[in-house]
C-alpha cells in the first residue's frame, strides 16, 4: 500500500512538470527545418522577420505573412498562393526549445492532423 501512495505521489509530480521554452528567440532570424512525412524526410531553409517569411526548398522560394497569437503559436499566410493548398493558413506551434533548436508541430488552421518537426538556427 505503502508503494501505491509513494507511486502516486511521484506520477503526480512528473505530470505536472512541463518543459521550458523560450520561444521569443526563435520569432526572427534564419533557420532550416527538417520533417518527415512518410518515411521520407524533407528539408528546407527559411529567414523569418517580425512580419515575413521566405522559405526555400528546392531551389523554390515561397513567402508568407507571420502573425504571432502568442510567444509560440505563429499563423502563416501564403502572399502569393499558386494553388488551392496554399490558400490554407497555417498554424505552427512550438512544442520545445533548446538554445539552438526547437520542435513544432504544424497544421492547416481548422484541421486536426498535425505533422511534426524541428527547427535549427542557421549558422
Amino acid at each position: 500500500m505503502k508503494k501505491i501512495y509513494v507511486s502516486l505521489i511521484v506520477f503526480t509530480l512528473l505530470s505536472c512538470y512541463q518543459s521550458k521554452r523560450n520561444c521569443t528567440n526563435f520569432k526572427t532570424g534564419e533557420f532550416y527545418s527538417e520533417v518527415t512525412i512518410g518515411g521520407v524526410l524533407y528539408k528546407s531553409t527559411f529567414k523569418r522577420t517580425n512580419d515575413k517569411q521566405i522559405e526555400t526548398y528546392n531551389g523554390k522560394s515561397d513567402s508568407a505573412t507571420v502573425r504571432w497569437i502568442n510567444d509560440c503559436e505563429v499563423i502563416f499566410k501564403t502572399i502569393h498562393p499558386k494553388n488551392m493548398a496554399e490558400h490554407k493558413d497555417i498554424h505552427l506551434k512550438i512544442l520545445t526549445t533548446t538554445d539552438s533548436s526547437y520542435t513544432y508541430e504544424y497544421s492547416y488552421v481548422g484541421e486536426t492532423k498535425k505533422q511534426k518537426g524541428i527547427a535549427f538556427i542557421k549558422d
